[in-house]
């Protein structure tokens, strides 16, 4: 279970604003890569908290919920698919990591810069300190805070996407490249908001 050992560690060198950060969606055919940036209060721990992919979806609307709260400071960050085509995935996460941080802002929309970044196995294009970790979203209590606040934010995107998209079932898989997703998009073919650069062999398929 994630535990606030390594944000303990960093309060303890003196650091009182210590930004989580993880992304969601690196894998999905459809829609863009998503980030979010979480300050917490020092020594809060929120019952439940853990990795977003090892919770129910009640589980994790609940735990979203408490956690907009309770957070000192939240933001977001967006790298669309036809930026993801251009950069590549991972530095489309990275980017959208960097936009999380850089957009963070208390519940007044003020905005918060933090003084150290713990980060889930990715390093961020900005000067402040940080450290990545690996599987940090299993270990740190923040950042697996930030993988529940992306995931649920995605999750609700898709329910929107949906509305505009209903054949190809984004309700249901969340973009990602299930048998469903590949069938519709034989059949129903790409859309704008569809990564043309993950698709190169399906694309054969629907071209025919």
């Amino acid at each position: 279970m994630p535990s606030l050992e390594m944000e303990s560690s960093i309060w303890h060198l003196g650091y009182e604003n210590v930004a989580c950060c993880d992304e969601v969606g690196r894998g999905c055919l459809f829609g863009p890569v998503l980030a979010a940036a979480v300050i917490l209060p020092k020594g809060l721990v929120i019952e439940g908290v853990n990795d977003s992919k090892k919770l129910s979806q009640k589980k994790r609307d609940q735990l979203y919920d408490i956690i907009r709260e309770n957070a000192r400071a939240i933001g977001i960050g967006i790298v669309e698919a036809d930026e993801i085509d251009k950069i590549n995935i991972k530095n489309a996460a990275r980017l959208a990591m960097k936009k999380a941080v850089l957009n963070l802002k208390d519940k007044e929309g003020q905005a918060v810069e933090p003084e150290y970044i713990l980060v889930d196995a990715e390093e961020i294009d900005v000067t402040i300190p940080q450290k990545a970790i690996i599987k940090g979203d299993s270990t740190v209590h923040g950042i697996a805070a930030a993988s529940i606040i992306a995931k649920v934010t995605r999750d609700r995107m898709c329910l929107d996407w949906h509305g505009q998209y209903p054949q190809y079932g984004l309700d249901k898989h969340k973009g990602y490249a299930t048998k469903v997703h590949r069938e519709a998009l034989i059949k129903y073919g790409v859309t704008d908001m569809h990564r043309r650069s993950f698709l190169k062999k399906l694309m054969h398929v629907i071209k025919g």
